[in-house]
């Protein structure tokens, strides 16, 4: 039975059209119109993820039942310390460490972390006031910028640059100042003079991702200097601290004398504990920062899974050199890309610090683009990888390897190479 409109009210004329809306995906309420669209905060101005085409591509070959070999993602495939894994489980089935932990993390896996700084770089580190651990290094600097810039303020960036050094200031509302890896000390330099608004941080890493450019520790003398000058906080996203070859030993900032006056220092055990998905990271130098990280945390969260933090601190204790292991095992990946690249007519310089490789496009190529030429490699070679393009600006004309897949399967990407490239393996042979 039909129900009739309200008295005095005259009768909505039926939509006819909110079917096909409907099918179309648009948003209908009940009585047939459409809401207007919400606009959100922060995300409307963010681009789309800029390796979304390569994923998409690699999904839909794999669904076809294509074997792709996938060296576009950073996604460490190497297995954690046993010990870890160890004191997980026996953590994981004590009740008592099923409740809230603390957001600064636990007093004895800060005392783990400064412990590792005096081992491995000679750095004293008060674990009360010097030390906080992230949920993970990604974590833990996007929360940092809430309290270091915001409007008005500006934050130099290096360019390109993993996608989160430009996008946490960004988020935080502040002007982004791009400083061309290449560059060194001079474009941080260039970029804080030129700022027209305050200059408040200032992001470095390295190894860094996904260049591979490696660093001395004459650099981070020369931009403790001018973070002085700038009163600015510099921040040294140190991922890839425990990836690195050929007798290269990536210096911590905070061996420079006086660092931790201005400076501090992400470090986790993603990479060189092969710990991604347990996300454990730390925020380590001045007192005065990790006090203002801990403060916006306390509202924020209660820290890492407690049996995780157990088992990240015996990592570190008791598995040391469980690093130099992974690190041996991404040599050899290495190698075996870059020898195999050699051999099919294109060299790449081999990096002597993280787990890529950062290849530029050979000659014949590269007028498509990054993009294209990714979609190209999946297509044909059955090879995904990250397109220079979307880690920013200076990107474009390069491709980045991730080492995470074996010797073999990397071997099978050379070959898959080799097919998708003709022009490229006819030029070897002559």
């Amino acid at each position: 039975m039909q129900q009739s409109a309200p008295p005095g009210t005259v009768p909505r004329a039926r939509d006819r059209t909110a079917p096909a809306r409907r099918a179309a995906g648009a948003p209908i309420r009940e009585d047939g119109s459409q809401p207007m669209a919400r606009r959100f905060r922060r995300i409307d101005t963010v681009p789309p993820y800029a390796f979304a085409a390569v994923d998409a591509l690699k999904a839909e070959l794999r669904r076809a039942g294509q074997d792709v070999v996938d060296l576009g993602f950073g996604n460490p495939d190497i297995p954690s310390p046993p010990e870890a894994v160890e004191k997980l489980q026996e953590a994981a089935a004590k009740e008592r460490n099923h409740r809230y932990s603390s957001s600064r993390g636990l007093p004895k896996l800060r005392e783990a972390i400064c412990a590792l700084y005096r081992r491995r770089f000679g750095v004293e580190l008060d674990p009360e006031t010097q030390a906080i651990t992230t949920i993970g290094a990604k974590e833990g600097l996007t929360h940092l910028m809430w309290v270091l810039v915001g409007p008005g303020d500006s934050a130099v960036v290096p360019t390109p640059s993993y996608p989160i050094h430009a996008y946490a200031p960004f988020f935080a509302g502040a002007a982004v100042l791009r400083a061309p890896i290449s560059g060194g000390l001079d474009a941080i330099e260039e970029a804080l003079v030129a700022s027209r608004s305050r200059p408040r941080a200032i992001v470095m890493s390295y190894p860094h991702n996904p260049t591979t450019t490696c660093a001395e520790l004459e650099l981070f003398e020369g931009v403790v200097a001018l973070a002085r000058e700038h009163e600015a906080v510099i921040v040294h996203d140190f991922a890839y601290a425990d990836i690195a070859f050929d007798g290269h030993e990536p210096p911590s900032i905070l061996q420079v004398p006086g660092a931790a006056d201005v400076a501090v220092e992400l470090y986790t055990l993603t990479k060189g504990f092969s710990m991604a998905g347990w996300r454990v990271g730390f925020l380590v130098g001045n007192a005065e920062v990790v006090a203002a990280l801990a403060r916006l945390k306390s509202y924020l969260d209660y820290g890492t899974f407690q049996p995780i933090q157990i088992a990240a601190t015996v990592a570190m204790n008791e598995a040391p050199d469980y690093p130099e292991q992974v690190c041996e095992l991404y040599r050899r990946r290495r190698d075996a890309l870059c020898s195999g690249l050699a051999r099919i007519g294109w060299e790449v310089a081999a990096p002597k610090g993280t787990m890529f490789v950062w290849a530029p496009i050979p000659e014949g190529y590269a007028a498509a683009g990054s993009h294209e030429f990714a979609l190209r490699l999946a297509r044909e070679a059955l090879v995904a990888v990250s397109p220079g393009a979307g880690f920013g600006e200076g990107g474009e004309g390069h491709v980045r390897f991730a080492l995470v897949e074996n010797e073999q399967r990397i071997r099978q990407a050379v070959r898959g190479i080799r097919r998708a490239l003709p022009e490229l393996a006819t030029a070897a042979r002559a």
